[in-house]
């Protein structure tokens, strides 16, 4: 029925209502209608799939995005796009409900797959806090509240430790984040990005732009004069490639002292892999003071 309800959404505006829901609300504040059980979910972006997994619920995942890579399960699993959304190859796996992430998707989708009976859960990762909020809700959204109280718990005493090494540290250095090296993406104010770079035991030279990801200019990189550079360029990244985009940058401490670093992306992703993620990133800033968790 859901299937045909979305072949013909345009011309019928056809709807399908289930029985037996509950109501509850997610992350944007959205009030959502959800069966009382739930044992067929698909996530709309790899960060949301992470945490489904890391709660316990990986064996209730029916289908990933074509951007999907972790965990290994996902690879067995059907996939479709979500950019363009694929809304009949979703539709076509019966799902219960879907998931998405508040940075990544259109809340329009949602009113989509709503006219065809398939409620969408935001989730929104903004804070480390977050991070483990957002795994136990899950838990007790899918019945598997045990495991992801477990797990969110093993997180939080992973960063506590992480922060025990990184608090009293003198000299935190001025931490410029980007995403990408020519174009110069950040993150602005109410990004987890900032509470990583604080817990590894630096100060994020972005935490104030009150544009939530803006685009700085160099001009901004030279006055905020940081004293170290992070991306998600990954680990082969050489400094070199960043001033040949930005040759003014080389009066920089961060490119005059060589403290210029690559980070995998993937471990940067607003998902569980964000603890692993601070811990690379305070090994990069204090080296001779953070090991190994």
């Amino acid at each position: 029925m859901r299937q045909i309800c979305l072949l013909f959404l345009i011309i019928a505006g056809c709807s399908a209502s289930l029985e037996g829901e509950r109501t509850i609300q997610d992350d944007l504040g959205r009030i959502v209608e959800v069966p009382h059980s739930i044992e067929r979910v698909v996530p709309l972006a790899p960060n949301i799939t992470e945490l489904l997994f890391a709660s316990g619920a990986g064996s209730k995942v029916v289908g990933v995005s074509a951007y999907d890579d972790f965990p290994p399960a996902v690879d067995s699993l059907p996939r479709y796009s979500v950019i363009p959304m694929d809304f009949e190859a979703i539709v076509a796996l019966d799902v219960d409900l879907v998931f998405a992430s508040e940075q990544v998707n259109n809340p329009k989708d949602a009113d989509t797959f709503a006219a065809v009976g398939i409620p969408v859960y935001f989730v929104a990762v903004n804070t480390l806090e977050d991070l483990t909020r957002a795994m136990r809700d899950l838990g007790e959204l899918l019945g598997t509240s045990g495991a992801a109280h477990k797990r969110a718990t093993q997180l939080e005493d992973s960063l506590a430790q992480l922060a025990a090494l990184t608090t009293n540290l003198p000299g935190k250095p001025d931490v410029l984040f980007l995403v990408e090296m020519a174009t110069l993406y950040a993150f602005g104010q109410g990004s987890y990005i900032h509470d990583i770079i604080d817990i590894a035991g630096g100060h994020s030279i972005t935490k104030t732009q009150s544009i939530r990801f803006p685009i700085l200019t160099d001009e901004f990189v030279l006055v905020s004069d940081p004293d170290v550079i992070v991306g998600s360029f990954g680990s082969g990244f050489e400094k070199s490639q960043l001033l040949t985009h930005h040759p003014a940058w080389d009066i920089l401490p961060a490119i005059v002292s060589d403290q210029v670093f690559g980070l995998d992306p993937a471990i940067l992703r607003p998902g569980p892999r964000l603890v692993a993620g601070s811990w690379e990133l305070a090994r990069v800033l204090h080296p001779e003071a953070v090991t190994n968790p």
